[in-house]
C-alpha cells in the first residue's frame, strides 16, 4: 500500500549506471522518506570525513614499509576550526615546520610526495597508501630521485608549493582528500605542479580526481600519475601547458598502461 503512494520516475532504471541522486520519485510534492533518510545521512557522512582527524601515525606505519623516510608537518591552520574559516593559513607552513624543513640538509630532487589531509581525512586514510604503492614502480622504472614523503596536517593544496620550494624538488606531487560529495566522502585527489613555488597558480598544476575503488582505481591513476610526472618533466612544465594524453599510445615514452598492477 505504502508504495502505492510513490510516484516513480520514468528513468529510474539510469540508477544502477550511478551513485548520484537521480530519479528520486515523489510523494505528492515532497521526497519519499526513504530518499530524505538517506539523503541526511549522506549529508552526516560527508561532515564526518571533513572533521575526521588525520591519522599520521597509521600512515607512518604503512608507509614504513616501503623503507621511506618520512617527514611531518602541520600548516599555520592551527586547529580544523581555523582550517577551515581561513583556508589561507592551510597553505602556509607553520613556522615550526618551515624551520624543520630548512635545517636538514637538502640535497634537490626529482620529486617531492606530500600526502595531506584535505577535506577529508577519510579519504586519505583509504586511499593514499594504495596510490602511493601503486606509483612507487613507476618512480624506480624512470630513475627519480625522491625527497621525504610529507605527511601534512591541516593542508590545502597550495601547501605543496612552499614544501616543495624549501626541498629544491623539481616537481611536487600533493595527495590529498577532496571535498566530500554526497555519493563520495572518501575520494584522494593529486595535485601536481612543476617548479614548486609559493605563488604558484591552479593553472599550473594539474590534477586527477575521484580516485578510490569506486571511480579511478589505483593502478589506473598510478598510470596517470606516472605518465604526467615523465611528461612534466620532460616538457620542464604543468598545467595548461600539460595535455593529460596518457590513453593515446602514441605518447607513451618509458611509461606504459598495464605494466605494474598492484593494487
Amino acid at each position: 500500500m505504502r508504495n502505492s503512494l510513490i510516484e516513480k520516475n520514468s528513468w529510474s532504471f539510469l540508477k544502477e549506471f550511478t551513485d548520484a541522486r537521480i530519479a528520486l520519485g515523489r510523494t505528492g510534492v515532497s521526497l519519499p522518506t526513504r530518499e530524505l533518510l538517506e539523503f541526511s545521512l549522506a549529508h552526516a557522512k560527508a561532515k564526518d570525513a571533513v572533521h575526521q582527524p588525520f591519522d599520521k601515525k597509521m600512515l607512518e606505519e604503512q608507509i614504513n614499509e616501503t623503507g621511506l623516510p618520512i617527514l611531518k608537518v602541520s600548516s599555520a591552520a592551527k586547529d580544523r576550526t581555523v582550517y577551515l574559516t581561513r583556508p589561507d593559513l592551510g597553505r602556509q607552513l607553520s613556522e615550526e615546520s618551515k624551520k624543520l624543513l630548512q635545517s636538514g640538509n637538502n640535497p634537490a630532487v626529482d620529486v617531492v610526495i606530500i600526502i595531506g589531509d584535505g577535506l577529508s581525512s577519510k579519504a586519505v586514510h583509504k586511499q593514499a597508501f594504495p596510490l602511493l604503492k601503486n606509483l612507487l614502480p613507476y618512480i624506480s622504472q624512470l630513475d627519480l630521485s625522491l625527497a621525504p614523503i610529507v605527511l601534512a596536517e591541516q593542508s590545502r593544496v597550495a601547501l605543496g608549493d612552499e614544501i616543495g620550494e624549501i626541498l629544491k624538488a623539481r616537481l611536487s606531487v600533493v595527495l590529498i582528500g577532496e571535498r566530500p560529495g554526497l555519493s563520495s566522502p572518501d575520494s584522494l585527489g593529486v595535485y601536481m605542479t612543476w617548479d614548486p613555488s609559493v605563488g604558484k597558480l591552479d593553472s599550473e598544476r594539474n590534477c586527477i580526481s575521484n580516485i578510490r575503488p569506486e571511480g579511478l582505481s589505483y593502478s589506473k591513476s598510478a598510470f596517470k600519475l606516472a605518465w604526467l610526472i615523465e611528461h612534466a618533466l620532460y616538457l620542464k612544465a604543468t598545467g595548461i601547458h600539460l595535455k593529460d594524453q596518457s590513453d593515446n599510445p602514441s605518447q607513451y615514452r618509458i611509461v606504459k598502461p598495464d605494466t605494474f598492477t598492484i593494487e
